[in-house]
């Protein structure tokens, strides 16, 4: 019997949904990497002097506004494509979604104000911008949480929810941290290894904490990792996370050493590993709750438009996610490099 009868014979009208989910899983990873890293300095926003705070923004100055892009075009792929799913899992994540939004905009208008404003304000407008961060960081996390549970509302999942918040504010912190590391120099980069270091824990704990949570959700994910041939199949993604967190917590044990003497070996292996972490966790994420949109409730093709919407929409991604993906790259390469304090002219 196929695993996918949908598949089976059906053309291009029964990948369209699969493609379209490959699409919006592609841009919800970029969104939770590029603006995971932007979120996470301004978490660490608290921690920094005047003068290092002025430097922390204009380390993701030219990118934070473009990240964002990746979350409108997931969020966008879910409405146009899997609209009865759309309705559904934003309906049950109306509050921290709502919470997420406000927190985007709080960092949109203190990003700008923070500047601008007279030097009386200025302390006003970092909390902001730090406020706003930590609100959308663990909303994020709390909407996370409740999708993986399948939007329960009772206490042991009301609890893991906020867990998961926690968790994943330590780890875009931990993504900030590593971001901060490349980006500075000096006194800066040697605190950004501090507090990568002291986020580092608490990112393994959330990873742990969804890799167990996730198979004893559902029956169906539980016989997906654990059934033969399965479990030996799977076990290099495990293997790996744990290989790159080792690499990570051995980098930024050595780190200090070298940056005393100006020596920047080895300073993007922090933020090279967490972001293969992540990519690992999102994967094993992804392979788990296939086909299912909300959890052994829809899956992707009782929640797909109709073949003919599906097409005409494809033709737009074609042309939109090529010019968002050269744009992305070319800013960061135009921008790449040591980042200075923030001025405007």
């Amino acid at each position: 019997m196929e695993p996918f009868p949908q598949l089976a014979h059906a053309g291009l009208n029964g990948w369209l949904p699969v493609i379209f989910l490959a699409l919006m899983g592609i841009s919800m990873l970029l969104y939770v990497v590029l603006d995971g890293y932007d979120l996470g300095v301004g978490i660490l926003l608290r921690r920094a002097d005047d003068a290092q705070k002025d430097v922390m923004i204009s380390s993701i100055g030219p990118f934070w506004d473009a990240n964002e892009t990746w979350m409108v075009l997931g969020v966008g792929i879910l409405l146009v494509a899997f609209p009865m799913a759309h309705g559904m899992i934003l309906g049950a994540l109306y509050l921290p979604v709502a919470l997420m939004l406000i927190g985007l905009i709080l960092r949109g208008v203190a990003f700008d104000f923070r500047v601008k404003a007279r030097a009386q304000h200025k302390p006003l407008w970092n909390w902001v911008f730090y406020g706003g961060s930590v609100t959308a960081s663990f909303s994020q996390g709390v909407m996370l949480g409740l999708y993986i549970t399948g939007f329960q509302n009772d206490w042991p999942q009301i609890g893991f929810s906020i867990i998961t918040g926690l968790c994943l504010c330590a780890g875009y912190s931990l993504l900030g941290a590593s971001w901060l590391i490349m980006k500075t120099t000096d006194q800066l980069q040697q605190r950004a290894v501090r507090w990568a270091y002291s986020t580092f824990w608490f990112t393994v704990v959330g990873i742990i904490a969804i890799s167990v949570v996730t198979p004893l959700v559902s029956p169906r994910i539980f016989q997906k990792w654990f059934s033969l041939p399965n479990i030996f199949l799977l076990a290099p993604i495990p293997i790996a996370t744990a290989a790159l967190f080792f690499t990570t917590f051995r980098s930024l044990k050595r780190l200090p050493t070298r940056l005393k003497d100006g020596n920047e070996y080895g300073a993007w292996v922090p933020f090279g590993c967490t972001v293969a972490v992540f990519m690992l966790a999102f994967y094993g994420l992804a392979y788990s709750l296939f086909p299912f949109l909300v959890v052994d409730k829809i899956n992707i093709w009782q929640a797909a438009s109709a073949p003919e919407s599906l097409k005409i929409i494809l033709v737009g991604a074609v042309i939109v996610l090529p010019t968002i993906f050269g744009y992305t790259i070319y800013a960061y390469r135009v921008f790449w490099g040591k980042a200075r304090e923030l001025t405007y002219y």
